[in-house]
């Protein structure tokens, strides 16, 4: 099965997926959108009401925004492959919780990182930051890119952040601004070593690298 089959078949899984109580609330499953073999892969958190009601990830205002910052690097959203770490809404916009990230996780965004295989992951906002970079603060990493396992993640702030806070307006531009030269540099960031290398040819394990 070639990677377009399984991102189908991954998004076929989320359309009728039952493992937590996120589908109740659910009108559409968001599985996400792109090439399968994209360079770069966006990771949000979970859809909104507009994605809900369209089946597609970031459609709303801050998808308007990520639009135009991928726009200002030359890039638009056909070229690269948009989700989230939850497909289903949750309820009221409340933060996914972390059973409802763990199984979306295992069951779904695991596939479709190893059918991509992207060269660069960049997260939006702190609850697929900390999914990739435990235990940090989004305020002191953002922008700062980290190899892991032979693939820059960069973590960013969410894109609605800037909506809610217009001060961070500048710093996500800017971030998204240093986002081709951190591509382009990515091979001379140093990799992990030793141990944290072992597994990641393993089929039997499935984790984000």
């Amino acid at each position: 099965m070639n990677s377009e089959q399984i991102l189908k078949e991954i998004a076929t899984e989320v359309s009728s997926c039952t493992m937590c109580e996120l589908h109740h609330s659910r009108k559409f499953a968001v599985p996400g959108e792109g090439p399968e073999n994209s360079d770069i892969m966006f990771i949000g958190e979970g859809p909104g009401f507009h994605e809900n009601e369209q089946g597609r990830p970031f459609v709303g205002a801050a998808g308007k925004f990520l639009e135009e910052l991928l726009a200002k690097i030359g890039l638009s959203r056909e070229e690269v492959f948009i989700t989230n770490l939850v497909k289903c809404r949750p309820p009221g916009n409340r933060d996914p919780r972390p059973e409802e990230v763990k199984i979306c996780t295992k069951t779904y965004l695991d596939r479709q990182i190893q059918a991509i295989n992207p060269k660069v992951i960049v997260t939006l906002g702190r609850f697929s930051m900390n999914l990739l970079i435990p235990n940090a603060k989004i305020s002191n990493v953002h922008g700062q890119p980290v190899q892991i396992k032979g693939r820059l993640v960069v973590p960013m702030y969410h894109p609605a952040a800037a909506l809610h806070q217009g001060s961070l307006r500048p710093v996500i531009e800017n971030d998204f601004s240093q986002l081709p030269r951190l591509i382009a540099e990515r091979d001379s960031i140093s990799q992990p070593q030793g141990d944290e290398l072992k597994d990641e040819q393993e089929p039997k394990q499935l984790s984000l690298f």
